[in-house]
């Protein structure tokens, strides 16, 4: 994958203005809308070496940006699973709950507790649902598809909290187990 040196970028999607960032290895973080372009840019950017803004981003780059979009859009029922991710900072825990959490569908959820068990102890929904709340590729990592006990939809970290969770559920027609979708056929 030629990703360059690194940069970053801000795009357009449906909910708002999102962040990509990106290294030699890959993706190094994707932002969901804050507030404002300014305050999406800055949470992109937190924790990382400067990394220049770039106008026309590499070809991977561009097809992980328009994927993103069509996904927010509900345009699309990709994964996002063929975008490359760095997570080199991350710990192996992480990783593990990132490569769980990719493996979900569009339009489907699991739980905490659903994936602690898959990690082979029921006693780590806390920490995977730590490790959620710190995702850095939302939601190339989806982590507004997975909830609390229950189904209950659980904290979100993005700007708009919760309602932003639901939203991009919404916009996924989501599935919460064997009941049908939370909303009708065409995602409103």
């Amino acid at each position: 994958m030629a990703m360059g040196e690194g940069g970053h970028t801000l795009f357009d999607t449906a909910i708002g203005v999102c962040g990509i960032a990106w290294g030699a290895a890959g993706v190094v973080a994707v932002q969901l809308p804050e507030a404002d372009a300014a305050r999406t840019r800055a949470r992109l950017l937190k924790g990382f070496p400067p990394l220049p803004e770039v106008a026309q981003p590499p070809a991977p780059v561009q097809t992980a940006i328009e994927g993103v979009q069509a996904l927010l859009e509900g345009r699309s029922r990709s994964d996002l699973r063929e975008i490359e991710l760095d997570m080199s900072r991350l710990t192996p825990f992480q990783r593990e709950v990132y490569a769980m959490a990719r493996a979900i569908p569009p339009g489907q959820t699991r739980t905490y507790g659903e994936m602690a068990q898959a990690l082979g102890d029921a006693g780590l929904a806390r920490a995977v649902g730590q490790a959620m709340g710190h995702n850095p590729f939302a939601p190339i990592v989806p982590c507004h598809r997975v909830l609390a006990a229950g189904s209950r939809s659980g904290g979100f970290s993005a700007a708009g909290g919760v309602a932003t969770k639901l939203r991009m559920l919404q916009i996924e027609c989501a599935q919460i187990g064997s009941e049908p979708g939370l909303f009708d056929g065409d995602g409103r």
